[in-house]
């Protein structure tokens, strides 16, 4: 197993532990928080049936307060990029987007476990594994640096939809927009915002360079372009 795939795992260990001694579960990926019984294993746990879900490293919060809502725009931006890798092509470009974006997959692991972690226990995070770092954000930044040497990307508003992989990454692209914002509220300074921010600057890359001709905001019809009607 490679050292990030053991950090990754490492991850989601203590993520169920410490959700399972809060009585929760982790948002992101409920299999942390599965009861098991004689020979099966319980997607449910009712115990969020009161609208509370646990944190990491203990507590208990409403599903609707800060910092689920941030950590589940991550988990929503996790998701979304994995429907992006689904549509790659499977060798060239695509094998490479491919890897870049499972590498991102598992850092948003790690900013899930910073957002679900209350300020009371937010020293106990470690750095790399649930604590974003610096490095992380300088990786994104030498990743887009890498990319777009490749290519001329464009300097005006983009239309998406060129490519199905292309319109997945804008649609990503989106959704990491608003887990930016989501942090945001939850506060506490750190790299949380710097790497969601990046990783936005990224993805928009990402699709660029997967689309191939760009087609321009400027180059679209719009109803002035078309005569009028004669009766």
């Amino acid at each position: 197993m490679m050292e990030d795939e053991m950090t990754f795992a490492a991850i989601r260990v203590e993520m169920a532990a410490n959700a399972g001694q809060a009585g929760g579960h982790h948002p992101a990926g409920r299999a942390d928080s599965l009861e098991r019984c004689d020979g099966c294993m319980n997607v449910y746990t009712r115990t969020g049936d009161d609208g509370t879900t646990g944190l990491f490293y203990g507590g208990r919060v409403s599903k609707d307060s800060a910092r689920p809502a941030a950590y589940g725009d991550v988990d929503e931006a996790q998701s979304a990029l994995g429907l992006a890798r689904a549509h790659g092509a499977p060798d060239g470009a695509g094998a490479e987007l491919d890897a870049i974006l499972l590498g991102v997959q598992r850092d948003l692991w790690v900013l899930m476990a910073e957002l679900a972690t209350g300020d009371d226990n937010q020293h106990k995070l470690v750095d790399g594994a649930t604590r974003v770092t610096a490095d992380m954000v300088a990786a994104i930044e030498a990743t887009i640096d890498d990319i777009t040497r490749r290519f001329d990307p464009p300097t005006e508003f983009v239309v998406p939809g060129a490519s199905i992989t292309s319109a997945a990454l804008d649609l990503a692209r989106t959704v990491v927009r608003r887990a930016e914002r989501s942090a945001l509220v939850v506060g506490g300074g750190g790299n949380v915002v710097p790497y969601l921010n990046r990783l936005s600057d990224l993805v928009w890359t990402l699709a660029r360079w997967q689309e191939g001709p760009h087609l321009l905001a400027r180059d679209v019809a719009t109803p002035t372009d078309f005569p009028e009607e004669t009766p």
